[in-house]
């Protein structure tokens, strides 16, 4: 992959550096973080900015290259970024547009790039987390319908959601790798109950999900019946090998902010705070060259590799590193909530269990990368 912009994609670069100047300054300001209807309304009018002017498509449709520079300019301007509409976009689109027929990606597809519908994840139960295959949530067929119970955990955005990208067990009589279907649920359908969950950090961007009786038609079925787990490693791949990339662009912001914050406190004065902030610094630039390896390999062969694996495994330590690092630069006040970072070093502690444990995450890489034997 050549890394340096094309004359076509400084000419993108630039014309994206223009519009962003001129439309940012014209966006109302962001809701409080706990505001979710708000928030909703807030990243959707932006995602419809997006799409009136030509960008709405970036994640799916742009090159490597093109969609590295989008990101870039974007976080150096201050842009929203995908907020509540994270797992449309991010990767229950990039399914469905995979994994999906003629018909749903025309039905789903069209109305998450147009920012009119929030899709979230219910992929974890109480007892199936990183080990998905865990999952007991059931569904049997009736007629032109699935019948669904069961219950969800950590569903982020539940609470504002049109969709639910949804995990069931359609045949408990086969291995647990098998037996599993990729539904897209309806967040209104009756029998779905919302309760939201507050994290350590204090929002509640979590919910749980309870599904009792809930019918959902067997034409929002993702890819064959028991055939889900295949079609659940495409969205994952997504997720782990492409969703984070605007998060290393911030990252990398944030430590920036850092040095400056230490200069003018004093900080800057211990050469030990001096090297552990250079050492995050080369960190984040090796973790965007990953990132751009992965975009990259996704764009070769349609969905992310298990390099992903890596990379969110490397990315969730790193991000933790960061926080503590800015609670030394800090000092006395990384105990005063209102400080910048100091929540996001709380929320930063979810990371190594989010979209997958880092134990998961180096069984993948042991198995599928290295090529070393099953460990069971």
């Amino acid at each position: 992959m050549d890394l340096s912009d094309t004359p076509s994609d400084a000419e993108f670069r630039a014309r994206l550096r223009e519009w962003l100047g001129k439309v940012l300054p014209t966006l109302p300001p962001p809701p409080p973080p706990d505001d979710w209807p708000g928030r909703r309304a807030h990243d959707l009018g932006w995602q419809r900015t997006l799409y009136d002017a030509g960008y709405a498509d970036v994640h799916w449709a742009a090159s490597p290259a093109v969609r590295m520079i989008f990101l870039e300019e974007t976080e150096r301007a201050g842009a929203p970024y995908v907020g509540a509409n994270f797992v449309g976009l991010l990767h229950a689109g990039p399914t469905i547009a995979a994994e999906g027929t003629a018909a749903q990606r025309e039905r789903w597809l069209p109305p998450i790039l147009r920012g009119e519908e929030v899709w979230c994840q219910g992929f974890s139960e109480p007892g199936a987390g990183s080990d998905l295959a865990s999952l007991r949530t059931r569904a049997w067929r009736d007629g032109d319908d699935y019948v669904v119970s069961g219950s969800k955990i950590w569903t982020s955005h539940a609470e504002v959601a049109d969709w639910c990208e949804l995990l069931v067990r359609t045949d408990p009589a086969a291995p647990r790798h098998r037996g599993i279907t990729w539904l897209a649920l309806r967040m209104d359908a009756p029998g779905v109950t919302v309760r939201p969950l507050r994290t350590l950090a204090g929002s509640a961007e979590f919910a749980e999900v309870f599904l009792d009786d809930v019918r959902v038609p067997v034409a929002h079925r993702v890819g064959e019946e028991n055939d889900g787990w295949r079609v659940t490693m495409v969205t994952l791949s997504f997720e782990r090998g492409t969703a984070f990339v605007g998060e290393v662009v911030a990252c990398r912001r944030v430590l920036g902010e850092l040095a400056r914050e230490a200069r003018r406190n004093g900080r800057w004065d211990d050469p030990a705070l001096r090297r552990r902030l250079g050492l995050l610094d080369a960190e984040f630039r090796a973790l965007w060259r990953l990132t751009q390896w992965n975009v990259s390999a996704a764009a070769a062969g349609g969905v992310p590799g298990p390099g992903g694996s890596v990379f969110k495994l490397r990315y969730s330590h790193a991000r933790q590193e960061l926080y503590d690092a800015a609670a030394e630069v800090l000092g006395d006040d990384a105990l005063d909530l209102d400080r910048p970072w100091v929540l996001d070093r709380l929320s930063s502690l979810s990371y190594t269990i989010a979209a997958g444990t880092s134990q998961i995450q180096r069984t993948i890489v042991a198995e599928r990368i290295l090529g070393l034997p099953r460990g069971r």
